[in-house]
């Protein structure tokens, strides 16, 4: 599989992000799903149910692993670093300046692994009038 050996991180929630991280998890990247606790991804819950799990969620999360961890703790934030280590790609889909405010930003990504590549994925881009705005595809 062309993405045999490629880690990629996915942060996102909703469509979007997990639509493109299926996609490299079907070229054979081992995609890791990073949820927050409790709640998770927000797809988790969308219908049809199926003996209690989202068909959605199920198949659009396919041939990934998943991970739960608190991103707004130091010791969450220690996890997610750790993975930045050995990973050559992190998706990210939060509106502007919500990766610096965790700490997490493009600096703190960058000096932890100079090859990462990170995908950030919003509604409206990351500057003008929107930018703020939560939204999606």
């Amino acid at each position: 599989m062309p993405l045999t050996g490629i880690r990629v991180l996915d942060l996102t929630r909703l469509l979007p992000g997990a639509y493109c991280t299926m996609q490299l998890a079907g070229m054979g990247a081992d995609v890791i799903k990073v949820e927050e606790p409790g709640t998770g991804d927000y797809m988790r819950w969308t219908p049809p149910l199926v003996d209690g799990q989202s068909a959605l969620f199920n198949a659009i999360n396919r041939n990934k692993r998943s991970v739960t961890v608190n991103l707004k703790a130091g010791a969450g934030r220690a996890v997610l670093l750790s993975l930045v280590d050995t990973a050559d790609v992190l998706v990210e889909g939060n509106r502007p300046g919500v990766m610096d405010r965790l700490m997490l930003g493009w600096d703190v990504l960058h000096a932890r692994n100079p090859r990462l590549v990170v995908c950030s994925i919003t509604g409206y881009g990351q500057d003008g009038p929107y930018a703020g705005r939560a939204g999606h595809d």
